[in-house]
Parts: C-alpha cells; sequence; structure tokens
C-alpha cells in the first residue's frame, strides 16, 4: 500500500521558514533600515496615542509578531497587546521575552484562527504580515468588524500588487534581491528561487515559496484593501514607497527608485 503524504499546510510551511533559530533581523533585513523602522515605529506611537485620546484605551492584536520587534514599541506607547503567531519556537521567544509583562498575552495560532475571534478591538497592526496570508482581504474584512468606533487599522511592510506595477519597479526589486543574496553568500538560492518565480511554478512543500505566499498571488492588492477599508473608516491613508533588503540599495532606492512596498493606516472606526 502506498502512503499519501499530506499537503503541508501554510502554518506548517511557516514553521518551518521561521523555525528554532531562525533570525527575523537577518531574514527580514528591510526592516533594520532608518528609514523603514522610522516609519513603522512612528505609525505605532501615533495610532496608540490616537486611540487612546479617542477611547481612553487601546486594546491592540499584532499578528505575526515574530519575536517582537514592536511589540515593545506598542506596550511602550500605552497599548494592551495580544500578539499571535504561526511558528511554534517564534512563540516560546515572544512568551519568554513578554514573561513578566502583564500587558502582552501571546497567542500560537498555527492555523490563524485567532483572527477569527469575535472579542473586541481598538486597533489591529500587521506589520510585513499580510503577504503571508492567502486570504488576505477575508482576514482583514472580519478584522476590522472586531475594531470599536474610533479605533484604528494599521498594515505596512507589505509588497505592491505586481500587475500594477511597472517593468522598471519590478526589475529594480528582482536585482536588488539578487545582488543581496550574493552579499548573504546565497546567490545560488536566490537564483533558483527567482527561475521558479519568473516560470510561474511554485514547490508546495517548500517555505521558500510558500511562505512568502504572495509570490504565488502576485504581491498583495493595495488598491482592494483600500477600497475595503474606506467605507469603515472615516480616514484612510495610503503610502506607497521602495523598501529592499541592502542598506546601500535602500538608500539610493529612496531617491531614485519606483515604489515597491506599501502601509496603510486607516484611522477612526465609524
Amino acid at each position: 500500500m502506498t502512503e499519501t503524504l499530506s499537503r503541508p499546510t501554510i502554518g506548517h510551511l511557516q514553521e518551518r521558514a521561521h523555525g528554532d533559530g531562525h533570525d527575523y533581523v537577518k531574514g527580514s533585513p528591510h526592516i533594520r533600515h532608518q528609514h523603514i523602522r522610522e516609519r513603522v515605529i512612528s505609525g505605532v506611537h501615533n495610532l496608540v496615542g490616537k486611540v487612546i485620546e479617542r477611547n481612553g484605551q487601546c486594546r491592540v492584536l499584532e499578528v505575526g509578531a515574530g519575536h517582537g520587534t514592536f511589540t515593545d514599541h506598542l506596550v511602550a506607547a500605552g497599548a494592551k497587546v495580544d500578539v499571535t503567531e504561526m511558528s511554534a519556537p517564534s512563540a516560546a521567544v515572544l512568551r519568554h521575552r513578554f514573561r513578566n509583562n502583564p500587558n502582552v498575552t501571546v497567542i500560537h495560532d498555527p492555523e490563524g484562527k485567532a483572527l477569527f475571534r469575535t472579542e473586541p478591538l481598538d486597533a489591529v497592526v500587521c506589520i510585513s504580515v499580510l503577504h503571508h496570508i492567502p486570504d488576505y482581504l477575508g482576514a482583514v474584512e472580519h478584522l476590522i468588524q472586531r475594531i470599536t468606533p474610533g479605533g484604528v487599522f494599521f498594515s505596512i511592510q507589505d509588497p505592491l500588487w505586481y500587475p500594477r506595477r511597472s517593468g522598471l519597479s519590478m526589475n529594480l526589486d528582482h536585482g536588488a534581491y539578487l545582488l543581496w543574496r550574493l552579499g548573504q553568500g546565497e546567490l545560488r538560492r536566490g537564483l533558483a528561487t527567482r527561475v521558479r518565480r519568473l516560470r510561474g511554478r511554485y514547490d508546495e512543500t517548500n517555505e521558500a515559496d510558500m511562505s512568502e505566499y504572495h509570490v504565488v498571488r502576485q504581491g498583495v492588492d493595495e488598491v482592494a484593501l483600500q477600497r475595503l477599508l474606506k467605507p469603515v473608516f472615516h480616514d484612510v491613508d495610503l503610502q506607497r514607497y521602495w523598501s529592499t533588503q541592502s542598506g546601500v540599495l535602500q538608500a539610493l532606492g529612496e531617491r531614485f527608485a519606483p515604489a515597491t512596498t506599501f502601509g496603510l493606516f486607516a484611522q477612526n472606526r465609524c
């Protein structure tokens, strides 16, 4: 009898990609760049301040917190935070890191079910996470229903929808990625991944393809998200900007290159 192996879920692939010893800083070097970090941190402090001013509190759901790079900033700004993680090793790191902080609750969420709870929230924060979610529009649609009046939805550091981008934007982005891989000593891996993506062939058992789910879906449709948020919030700000792995190319791209990435800041829930 031939045994049929089940196809790994997105949660399993995320855990494989972000297992024990995973370095989120090395794996997501974009976040180290000064202007990107400043963009995220100022957004976090801005949203918490506005919500507390309106509602007197700020209950935040931070989806896919990694190792808590920005959770500290949410708490420092005055929020009480529930953080979710699909990866068990990452959830363990979060629990250890915030073990003495009563304002942080860690939820290991291998199947993404925590997004579909019904408890009310004052804010939802998604930092470099929507492109990991296959049905990101459905997830966001449910999450915003949980946000109380006066609340906020904040997402940032997701790739723009590929069909809307220019050839120049895509080519510069791909070239910057390969140069970064070369600097990491991983050019062969980078080329293999790029060839599969250029051919439109993806290995559904390979975390390099499936944990970065946007390559299957051609980015994240920022305009569709904006349309989803506009009827629900009084103010929706869409910001497009350049982001890449290399520090040198980040600095050059901020001055000369077209946008590759976006953030959305939806304020004052109706």
